[in-house]
């Protein structure tokens, strides 16, 4: 048991977690057998794309290549062919495609049904440097070695479940997400007008910003840099200095960055569907908005987005299935936003001392809008996997188990996870939904 240490080898140890999960995970999505799919979709996309006669997927490939899967695997292999793709974010087809470029001109080998291989790979590496960054990001603002070990193992079986190994973007955004969050709260180690304050600042946008090109949600990390630069302005304004100043000036940079992320897709379509000749093609509806956004369109036009639109007594399950994660957002934020230590775990202060004191309570706020966008704008179930790049309700489950007082809390969210992310592993595999 001494292999397994959070104490003395807590990054090993993660690391045999993490395989072991992964492990269990992706025997059941081979051994899953529940009869013929739900829908053809994926058969349908390898012949397509592949041709009838051409090469077969991998057993793996074609368990977890389902659902949204399949528009970032088109993406990839086709670029974005269809105006509904476009709702999905350019981050992962570009990396398959550009690390099978990098592969083909080293001259390996890539025959055959090469990109949901390859995303797979990048989801698993891609969740276990998740893992990892977010022990570093827990030990960094709570100086806790049992808190950072325990909020990693949550992240690992995280109710996103398969979402994590498949071919999507959950993964990538956790990862470059708990790499922006990290490098940010680094930042905030240093001295107000230092060097390294300003490039760790930047560097953190430039994490959210490529965290945003693989899911729109993540842009919500913009959100530590506003408050950075109004914190920044308000002590420029309270005593003008040269310094002071020069202290706006990283988190606006950062925070453009973020919006990068956004920006660049939209500008892409913009120029493919929006700049053409009128008598050839009549240009799409969006392009003529006041900002036209092709995300946004896509979203409201072929995937019914919007506010209240999914308030339908059809999908009442879908609003019960994704109560318990919602749940366990809103209460963890809105306990952090009270200003005192989180209910179930006062014994170890959750909330930190100065400075990330007010780090922690952003990332609170960003979680709440999540969870009310999730409420009254998206499809409600997805909340499980866009829930997993967001640190706050980790650290809560973490340090409920860490109390006599609320250990049940703790224990019942881990068991609602783990049993949560294995049942969703058994219905994505067969291409059952809900997804």
């Amino acid at each position: 048991m001494s292999f397994i240490s959070h104490d003395a080898h807590p990054r090993r140890s993660l690391a045999v977690i993490f395989a072991s999960w992964k492990g269990l995970m992706l025997a059941i999505s081979l051994v899953t057998a529940l009869g013929s799919d739900y829908d053809t979709s994926a058969s349908l996309f390898f012949d397509v794309a592949y041709g009838p006669s051409g090469p077969s997927p991998s057993a793996l490939a074609s368990r977890l290549t389902k659902w949204d899967a399949l528009y970032f695997m088109h993406a990839a292999h086709d670029d974005y062919v269809y105006e509904q793709e476009w709702a999905f974010g350019v981050g992962l087809p570009w990396t398959v495609k550009a690390l099978l470029r990098a592969g083909r001109s080293l001259g390996l080998a890539a025959d055959g049904v090469v990109e949901p291989v390859l995303a797979i790979l990048i989801a698993h590496v891609s969740h276990l440097v998740a893992v990892l960054a977010l022990y570093e990001l827990t030990m960094l603002v709570f100086a806790s070695k049992r808190l950072a070990f325990v909020t990693s193992v949550l992240h690992t079986i995280s109710p996103a479940g398969l979402f994590l190994s498949a071919p999507y973007a959950e993964s990538p955004t956790a990862c470059l997400s708990f790499i922006g969050n990290l490098l940010f709260a680094l930042s905030l180690k240093q001295g107000d007008a230092s060097l390294a304050r300003h490039v760790a600042q930047v560097g953190a946008g430039a994490a959210f910003g490529l965290a945003t090109l693989f899911r729109s949600n993540a842009i919500l990390g913009g959100l530590l840099f506003a408050v950075e630069a109004l914190k920044c302005l308000g002590a420029f304004i309270h005593g003008p200095s040269l310094r002071k100043l020069l202290n706006i000036i990283a988190p606006v940079v950062g925070g453009f960055c973020v919006l990068a992320g956004t920006i660049v897709p939209q500008a892409l379509a913009w120029m493919r569907y929006c700049l053409v000749d009128l008598t050839d093609m009549e240009p799409r509806p969006w392009c003529a908005g006041l900002i036209p956004s092709i995300y946004t369109f896509v979203q409201s036009h072929y995937w019914n987005v919007g506010f209240l639109r999914y308030w339908t007594p059809g999908n009442i399950p879908l609003f019960f299935l994704a109560g318990p994660v919602l749940a366990l957002l809103i209460t963890s934020a809105m306990e952090v936003l009270r200003g005192g230590p989180l209910q179930p775990a006062r014994s170890l202060m959750l909330v930190p001392a100065e400075p990330y004191r007010l780090f922690v309570q952003t990332l609170a706020v960003g979680q709440l809008l999540l969870a009310a966008l999730a409420l009254t704008s998206y499809h409600v179930q997805i909340i499980t996997r866009l829930a997993s790049g967001y640190p706050l309700w980790y650290w809560w489950i973490a340090s409920s188990l860490s109390s006599k007082e609320s250990s049940s809390w703790g224990r019942s969210s881990t068991v609602f996870m783990i049993m949560y992310g294995t049942i969703q592993g058994v219905l994505f595999a067969s291409f059952l939904p809900p997804a």
